[in-house]
């Protein structure tokens, strides 16, 4: 069976998107009309802006969204059996299995980036990635932490747990993740604390945008990330895109399920060749490609 999955922040670089819209008189249509949605030409900052004006979440993920949506709309075989993204690369998976429109999607894309800046931008907080640690003792090390806020908030792969948190929060497991065995504890350069319980005044703007919003029935299971199973229903859908925002991105058990659903080869959709890679580490075996 053939999984698509798709990209989240980070995965952005300058030039995304300018092959699609300048070969596509379709693509550029789709480019033109984001441009129309969002209110600012987002095309320009994809195609020429600096790296820093990329970084701005509220136009990192809408920018990573239409290049993955917009790629899976031109690519003339794109056929998915199930699909599943990182993060923000949910609602791109969503798009692309039918069930939200490309103008629903690039609202609700972009009322998350808006929502989690501002969350940010109450809460000075981080996250860090944590290298050669089991899973269950990198989450006992977070809970044992009571006067501050830490979490898991990525299960990238064997190996690659992101926690998030406050910036004291964030040092303190830091400290103890070391002294547990962990290879390195890395600052990421993100604005804040996503999934986690610092993003909550963002859960609660989203979770009113996303019940306003009609959901259809995908063409295919997509797998979430919050509880990393199969889903069709839009109740439930909906349900876990609102809690992903404070709940953890379960990428490793999301990707072992989908093999064990009959995967046998993962299509990248979007910029960069992330999750091409930490497919490859979750399960060594299947094919992996991008568009």
């Amino acid at each position: 069976m053939k999984a698509y999955v798709f990209p989240g922040q980070g995965s952005q670089f300058k030039g995304m998107g300018k092959d699609l819209y300048e070969k596509s008189p379709s693509a550029k249509a789709l480019f033109e009309k984001a441009n129309e949605i969002l209110g600012f030409r987002i095309t320009d900052i994809m195609f020429e802006g600096t790296d820093e004006e990329l970084k701005q979440t509220k136009v990192t993920q809408p920018a990573i969204f239409l290049h993955s949506v917009i790629l899976a709309k031109e690519t003339a075989d794109f056929k998915p059996e199930m699909v599943a993204g990182h993060s923000l690369g949910e609602f791109s998976a969503l798009v692309s299995a039918n069930a939200l429109s490309f103008e629903d999607g690039l609202k609700l894309v972009s009322q998350r980036a808006l929502a989690m800046q501002k969350a940010c931008e109450q809460n000075p907080s981080t996250m860090a990635a944590v290298l050669g640690l089991e899973d269950a003792v990198i989450e006992e090390i977070c809970a044992s932490i009571t006067d501050d806020v830490v979490v898991a908030a990525n299960f990238n792969c064997p190996g690659q747990v992101v926690i998030s948190g406050s910036n004291s929060g964030v040092a303190k497991a830091g400290e103890k993740l070391k002294e547990a065995g962990a290879k390195r504890v890395l600052p990421l350069p993100v604005g804040g604390a996503f999934h986690s319980p610092l993003m909550e005044s963002a859960r609660e703007e989203l979770a009113a945008a996303i019940e306003a919003t009609n959901f259809n029935t995908p063409v295919c299971p997509i797998y979430q990330n919050v509880n990393a199973q199969p889903s069709t229903d839009v109740a439930t859908i909906k349900a876990n895109l609102v809690s992903q925002l404070t709940g953890a991105v379960r990428w490793t058990q999301s990707v072992e399920n989908m093999v064990a659903g009959g995967a046998s080869s993962f299509t990248e959709c979007g910029p960069g060749k992330v999750l091409q890679g930490l497919v490859k580490k979750i399960a060594p075996t299947v094919e992996t490609a991008g568009l």
